[in-house]
């Protein structure tokens, strides 16, 4: 079994969904297709049949993964955080101190990261930066570039 992974309960849920589609839905297509090009004769030269063979073989490889994940999955129970530090699924409204902007990042589980949705991962330097820190804190950020950031903490919510 793989490391334990934390998870929200609609990050459970979307790998839940994902392995219930792939099993109950892609996975009946490719047996079909293999079923398809088998009936089209000699295997030895049925380019047909490789492809559905090989697109089997990812998709069971895919499966086995999505198992692993909810198998080792727990769900993060926010009742037990700290709403007043900086942790995963805190949402923080930061300003950067040396031009002034502003913005908002919610911190959560790497499966769950969307930087469209400005959630992002616990293991960014970002975040890693902003743990355990408080309303008000100044967080020194240090980039891959090694360039050191200055952001303080201008807001603080605990989410979901």
């Amino acid at each position: 079994m793989a490391n334990i992974q934390y998870v929200t309960k609609e990050g459970l849920d979307k790998l839940r969904a994902e392995l219930k589609n792939l099993e109950s839905i892609e996975r009946p297509k490719i047996t079909q297709q293999i079923a398809d090009a088998r009936d089209k004769g000699d295997l030895s030269e049925n380019a047909e049949y490789d492809a559905a063979k090989e697109a089997q073989g990812l998709l069971e490889s895919k499966i086995s993964k999505l198992q692993d994940s909810i198998a080792s999955a727990r769900i993060i129970d926010a009742s037990l955080l700290d709403a007043t530090k900086v942790s995963i699924l805190s949402t923080v409204k930061l300003k950067n101190l040396a031009n002034g902007q502003e913005m908002t990042y919610s911190l959560v589980p790497e499966t769950e990261a969307d930087l469209k949705q400005n959630k992002i991962s616990v293991n960014t330097p970002i975040a890693k930066g902003l743990l355990g820190k408080k309303l008000g804190d100044i967080a020194d950020i240090t980039l891959p570039n090694g360039n050191v950031l200055k952001f303080e903490i201008v807001d603080l919510k605990l989410e979901y």
